[in-house]
């Protein structure tokens, strides 16, 4: 019998879980997220769910939305990117350069060839002075050399020069795949270097609050493709966390449900992720997980995200609709409740009498400076200095001459998650509609109020009330979550894109989902969900049953649903990967590409012997290294033939042989005292 503590931080709640392998769910808490001080909200939410005085705990998993929600909203820390042997034009592929924003990229001489070989001599020289140049203002390096799959040799020299120069923490594209495609790979070495101080805070600080309780069980993370790490790997590798929580909450709720077949709503305060179990289990990306647009090349539970929550930001577009998201924004029930002075500032906002842009906005610090962000332009320290007392009301933040100055850099401290908005949101029309009862209905009802006025700007001819506006919110939420679980049915099924460009299918299904009365409709839509739909998350009563009905199908909303994300962190196991690549060499020559280097064999058996030995034995290392015990591998072979054209050689032409190594083990437990001692 084991004892398991499973820990979800998401970007609104934290939750905890007590879990019996035998019992199932012995204790559970919730706590508000502190995005200042991660280790309130952990310490909280853990104490809530410890018994009183509590077993010995065996293992602690954690999962979190952290880094997708940071990747969705554009946040981040400052990196510096060193491409090695990549043409210019590489930044323009991939969205490498909108990724990177006004983060640096330096281009240096060197890279391989498709064999191995190198294309240029690496110019360390140039290395050197990048990293002494950009040293101070980065947080972490990003390292990518071309085609560094086959032969990682430059990247690995480049790696080491970091460490000996700096000490900053840096990421290798031949560490995070296997793939080819030279710019995503970039892109995700670049996502991966600039989550490492995010996932470092929040290691950081679920190790402190272990230590204070004094549990001394082995610490993982949850990677997104469902499987486990042990936490100092995830350090090494975060971008593998990306999906860490929407693979948490497919374990979790299969778990829960008990339902092989069905499609999987997680929704947050932030994000909406969507997947599919089949027989049981989720499928799994292998070409990578697209997160916030961006296509990267971790492979992931084939989840599909949403900027859409209980926290997503209510703005207008330019024709005068409604739109829930992509931001998250803290709530104004929520922001009122924590500081009462912000119920003072939105009764003044109402008694004008008018409408202004920025009402019913606040801004407030989200997370105290580190080393890296120190560095701000002088409108940004303006701006940061403006918040210390607490939430600020953007219409006075941004009352000067230089508003747009001030404003630009609002939205960089924003980007580097160093501040966020305060608005209104589902969560405060559900307040104002008697759903949720947690936090401030007064100050919900002050924004709405400010809503109402902004609606009208948009609408002179309808006048609308509070109720009223609450209740097209709510609406919004159901069109725009039942178009996400229809996007994701559409690509999973089908493999269509419902784009934005798409206006025939976003029109059908939004009149299927908005529903139409019989009076001048000339085409009815109806939309059929034919799988059941289990959702999770602590918002989900509030807004799935009407999602379900517009779908026509069976909703399942699981006991402890609230906690699933947590749940599914304890209920997983540990899992490595390791491909070697075999390619012909000239004649009767076989090189073997390999994670460590490569080596040439002039035989394809042998060739092949030594990688399945050499990927056997990497994978299982690396398992073990990330928590395993009691490791069984598999090993997969694909050959790549091409059929003779004459139809009469029919051995073909030996282009290629992948051998694929997975090791799989459970993690290591900790070793439960003898009682008294």
């Amino acid at each position: 019998m084991a004892t398991l503590l499973g820990i979800d931080t998401g970007g609104t709640y934290t939750d905890a879980v007590l879990l019996d392998d035998e019992k199932g769910v012995i204790g559970f808490g919730k706590s508000l997220t502190t995005q200042h001080n991660l280790y309130l909200g952990i310490r909280s939410a853990v104490e809530s769910a410890l018994l009183d005085p509590f077993p010995e705990i065996n293992l602690v998993s954690l999962s979190t939305t952290l880094a997708t929600n940071a990747v969705v909203e554009g946040q981040g820390s400052p990196i510096c990117l060193l491409l090695l042997g990549y043409p210019p034009d590489a930044l323009h592929r991939e969205g490498l350069s909108q990724a990177l924003g006004s983060d640096p990229v330096v281009f240096i001489t060197g890279g391989h060839t498709i064999t191995g070989g190198e294309q240029m001599p690496l110019d360390l020289d140039a290395v050197r002075q990048a990293i002494i140049t950009y040293a101070g203002r980065s947080a972490a390096f990003a390292v990518s050399g071309y085609l560094g799959v086959y032969n990682p040799s430059h990247e690995l020299a480049v790696r080491n020069l970091v460490r000996e120069l700096t000490g900053l923490p840096v990421t290798c594209g031949h560490e995070l795949t296997s793939n080819l495609n030279a710019p995503r790979r970039a892109l995700t070495v670049v996502l991966n270097a600039r989550l490492i101080p995010l996932l470092q805070q929040l290691i950081q600080a679920v190790q402190d609050m272990l230590l204070e309780k004094s549990i001394h069980a082995p610490l993982m993370v949850v990677k997104g493709d469902g499987s486990l790490i042990n936490a100092s790997v995830a350090l090494e590798y975060p971008v593998e966390t990306i999906l860490s929580g929407p693979a948490a909450s497919v374990v979790g709720a299969r778990y829960l449900s008990g339902i092989d077949d069905v499609f999987v709503a997680d929704m947050g305060g932030t994000t909406t992720d969507i997947a599919i179990l089949r027989a049981g289990q989720s499928v799994l990306n292998e070409d990578g997980a697209i997160i916030g647009g961006w296509k990267t090349m971790v492979e992931a539970v084939s989840v599909h995200t949403y900027g859409l929550g209980g926290d997503s930001q209510v703005t207008w577009t330019k024709s005068g609709d409604m739109l829930l998201g992509p931001v998250r924004v803290v709530p104004l029930s929520l922001l009122a409740h924590q500081y009462p002075a912000v119920i003072t500032t939105l009764h003044q906002q109402v008694s004008q009498k008018s409408v202004r842009l920025h009402y019913g906005q606040f801004a407030l610090r989200q997370r105290p400076l580190d080393v890296a962000r120190e560095n701000l332009t002088a409108f940004q320290t303006m701006v940061w200095e403006a918040l210390a007392d607490g939430p600020l009301a953007l219409d006075l933040l941004l009352d000067s001459e230089v508003t747009m100055l001030k404003l630009y850099a609002l939205k960089r401290l924003a980007e580097r998650g160093l501040v966020i908005i305060g608005g209104f949101t589902p969560t405060d029309a559900a307040h104002v509609l008697g759903y949720v009862k947690e936090w401030s209905l007064e100050g919900a009802q002050l924004g709405a109020e400010l809503l109402v006025r902004q609606a009208s700007a948009f609408n002179s001819e309808k006048v609308m009330r509070i109720r009223d506006i609450c209740l097209k919110v709510m609406h919004q939420m159901t069109i725009q979550a039942g178009r996400a679980i229809v996007s994701s049915a559409l690509a999973e099924g089908y493999h269509l894109n419902l784009n934005d460009e798409d206006s025939l299918g976003r029109l059908l299904i939004d009149q299927a989902l908005a529903g139409q009365s019989d009076d001048g409709t000339l085409v009815k839509v109806n939309l059929s969900l034919c799988r059941p739909l289990v959702a999770i998350g602590a918002p989900v009563h509030t807004y799935y049953p009407a999602i379900a009905e517009k779908l026509h199908t069976r909703l399942v909303i699981p006991e402890h649903a609230e906690i699933a994300n947590a749940i599914g962190a304890v209920a997983s196991s540990v899992m490595q990967t390791v491909r070697a690549f075999i390619k012909p060499l000239g004649q009767e020559i076989f090189r073997v590409h390999l994670p460590t280097g490569i080596q040439d064999f002039n035989n394809i058996e042998k060739a092949v012997a030594y990688a399945t030995e050499s990927a056997g034995n990497l994978a299982d290392a690396h398992a073990r290294h990330a928590g395993a015990s009691a490791v069984q591998i598999k090993i997969n072979r694909k050959d790549q033939i091409v059929d003779s054209d004459n139809g009469i050689d029919h051995d073909g032409f030996f282009l290629s042989t992948e051998i694929k190594a997975i090791a799989i083990g459970r993690p290591k437990l900790a070793c439960i005292s003898p009682k008294g001692t």
